[in-house]
């Protein structure tokens, strides 16, 4: 893939207007609140991780509207807490996966909670992943998760999924091994949007968070991706939207609410981003666009200018290593 979006220069200013609903915040507001309304039931269960330097909880929470939620916190073998944690999101068609699958945060020292995907984790596999059991789930839509529910904010799957991405935050402040007060939120793609996401709704649920590091986030900027892209999972949109043609206006409603230049606007955390600059999948001015529109006033963003949508991958991570740390300590 070649440099298809605009020049670098360009992308640094790139400021777009992305519209922004009357009732955004009350929308979020009133939709952390309703789940706030079911008993958070967060348990965690010790388990037999295989792993010799590192202990692992299954873990049991209640997401947007009761439904039960897994997730992995893994912590440094034997440590008693309160640790500073790493909230961890998983990008399209990933989730909590296996145990042993991804642990590299507690191998820092750090308490890991992963939170796993709703209807997603194809990809990865495991045991006891989370289904989406919404009445909304099976509404015509396209192949995958991007137009489930997309004519109404109130039965898109995303809200679901971001509920339940301040719910983890709920529910990992609980643990005893958690320190509640230092938490950084992190994802890539997929997880990256909903990093972005709790970021922006972390202080409407009243949560505060000393971080935010969204890796070639996905889920910005929703119309500029369509147009620019028919790479996946932007290309649900357009698929659906050819076949529902008057659909345009009310989808497009829809993603408003959930777009990361809208969310990010919100976020008052100090944010590391990262984009690639040949990202088919997630096009450098959508990346962009939420890094510019984010409210945190300490924020930088990592380039990768020959990179596609694996982004940096351990370059960032090294990268992310020495800022998780200055922004802990």
């Amino acid at each position: 893939m070649a440099m298809f979006d605009l020049p670098l220069d360009e992308l640094r200013e790139y400021r777009p207007e992305v519209a922004r609903p009357d009732d955004f915040v009350d929308f979020w507001r009133r939709s952390i609140d309703e789940a706030r309304t079911h008993d958070l039931s967060a348990t965690f269960t010790a388990i037999d991780n295989k792993l010799a330097v590192i202990d692992t909880y299954d873990v049991t929470f209640s997401g947007f509207g009761g439904a039960p939620v897994k997730g992995w916190l893994h912590v440094p073998a034997g440590a008693t807490g309160p640790l500073p944690t790493v909230v961890q999101y998983f990008g399209y068609s990933g989730g909590r996966g296996f145990p042993h699958s991804n642990t590299l945060w507690a191998q820092a020292g750090y308490a890991l909670f992963q939170m796993d995907n709703r209807g997603q984790s194809y990809d990865s596999g495991g045991p006891d992943v989370t289904p989406d059991n919404s009445a909304y789930a099976g509404l015509n839509h396209s192949p995958g998760f991007m137009t489930a529910g997309i004519t109404d904010p109130e039965t898109y799957y995303y809200r679901r999924v971001f509920v339940d991405a301040v719910r983890a935050l709920d529910a990992v402040r609980t643990s005893p091994l958690v320190d509640p007060d230092k938490l950084i939120v992190t994802g890539g793609s997929q997880g990256g949007g909903i990093a972005i996401a709790a970021a922006g709704l972390a202080g409407l649920a009243g949560i505060r968070l000393l971080g935010c590091a969204p890796d070639v986030p996905f889920l910005c900027h929703f119309e500029r991706g369509v147009q620019l892209t028919d790479e996946p999972p932007y290309a649900e949109i357009t698929e659906y939207l050819r076949g529902f043609r008057d659909h345009v206006e009310a989808a497009y409603r829809t993603l408003s609410y959930f777009d990361g230049v809208n969310l990010g606007s919100l976020a008052t955390a100090p944010a590391l981003f990262s984009v690639a600059l040949m990202d088919p999948n997630c096009p450098p001015s959508t990346v962009f666009a939420a890094y510019n529109a984010y409210a945190g006033t300490a924020k930088d963003i990592k380039i990768y200018s020959h990179n596609e949508h694996e982004g940096g991958g351990a370059y960032q991570l090294d990268v992310q290593l020495d800022w998780f740390a200055d922004v802990f300590a």
